[in-house]
């Protein structure tokens, strides 16, 4: 039987969304998990229920019923559509559509990249190197709401050979990001370590703790775009991953005080009128470039991912404020002249 267990807001939490608060101190594995929780009318605010919207003042006594633990059955195949571009015996090249959660968690216990896996390979045919079967395939990862290019194994000698070379930064690893403001210098580097936040457990930040992991990212300029007046201009760059930490180009840029455009949580430092999003309802990451040795026949495999339509439409948008590209922006833009665009666009949840 599920506990009632409580909480007194302090002056910290005041102001806060309800189920936000909830999230961030660890009441509930997640905001929406909170959301649920008191749309059912499992949460009390001083004995009375409240929306999720509702702002926690200090003093308030906040009870909540605790979520009961429910015991994951098998994984199944879901007939997904996936946008594969290279697969064999050993791997699989794919480019992932927004809103695809690449295995399944709390608040999405199937719709997954790995469901879709499954109904492509056969739980059989897929790797498990993470000794958990709800993660049959996957040896990195990408955001929700990020697209573009990623791995799959289907044996676990390739999926312990992909791991390894991720983590010795053997696999070149590269995304377009449009961020917030122009960045003078053509190149550079972050190098920040990354540990959750303090505040608020789903997100991440660049912190000196103890748990902080190291986490190193640098940028090439690829096309700069002059301010107008609802923003602070904006520019195009190619990030490349020397490691693979959470929400790390996203994190990092906040850090270097140019968040991604359309970010919808790490966006603190960007322009608060919503036309400077241009449109976008996701930050604007896209993994474009991937390049590694095939872990079994040695051959260097690189492939190549336009934008999709929604990031493409927003950098279009831009055209009559280019600055003009870079010398690396035409080495991108070709590129990407021959690459293919995504085949299956995927959707943002509502």
């Amino acid at each position: 039987m599920a506990r009632m267990l409580s909480y007194s807001a302090t002056a910290l939490d005041a102001g806060e969304r309800l189920d936000s608060l909830l999230a961030a101190r660890a009441c509930f594995a997640s905001r929406s998990a909170a959301a649920r929780a008191i749309e059912s009318g499992n949460v009390f605010v001083n004995g009375a229920n409240v929306v999720k919207k509702y702002a926690v003042a200090a003093g308030d006594v906040i009870v909540y019923q605790e979520e009961e633990e429910v015991e994951a059955g098998p994984v199944t195949g879901q007939p997904i559509d996936l946008d594969i571009r290279f697969e064999d015996d050993d791997l699989i090249v794919l480019s992932k559509q927004i809103g695809l959660v690449c295995h399944p968690s709390v608040d999405h216990a199937d719709g997954t990249l790995v469901n879709a896996l499954i109904y492509h390979c056969g739980a059989d045919h897929l790797c498990n190197v993470q000794g958990e079967d709800d993660r049959l395939g996957i040896v990195h990862r990408l955001d929700r709401d990020t697209s573009g290019l990623m791995l799959a194994a289907k044996t676990d000698a390739a999926g312990y050979a992909l791991m390894e070379d991720i983590r010795d930064r053997a696999v070149d690893r590269h995304y377009l990001a449009l961020v917030h403001g122009v960045i003078a210098p053509d190149t550079g580097m972050i190098d920040a370590p990354i540990a959750r936040s303090a505040n608020e457990r789903t997100r991440m930040a660049v912190r000196d703790v103890p748990s902080a992991r190291d986490a190193v990212t640098t940028f090439r300029v690829l096309e700069r775009f002059e301010p107008r007046q609802h923003d602070d201009g904006y520019t195009l760059i190619d990030c490349k991953l020397f490691t693979g930490r959470t929400h790390q180009i996203r994190v990092h840029m906040q850090y270097a005080k140019h968040p991604l455009v359309g970010d919808p949580v790490y966006t603190a430092n960007g322009p608060k009128d919503a036309r400077a999003q241009l449109g976008l309802k996701r930050q604007f990451l896209h993994s474009f470039r991937i390049r590694f040795i095939h872990p079994e026949t040695s051959e260097e495999l690189e492939f190549a991912d336009n934008l999709p339509r929604d990031l493409d439409e927003a950098l279009r948008s831009l055209g009559d404020r280019s600055r003009g590209m870079t010398d690396a922006g035409r080495e991108v833009a070709a590129l990407l002249a021959d690459a293919p665009r995504p085949s299956v666009e995927g959707e943002l949840p509502e």
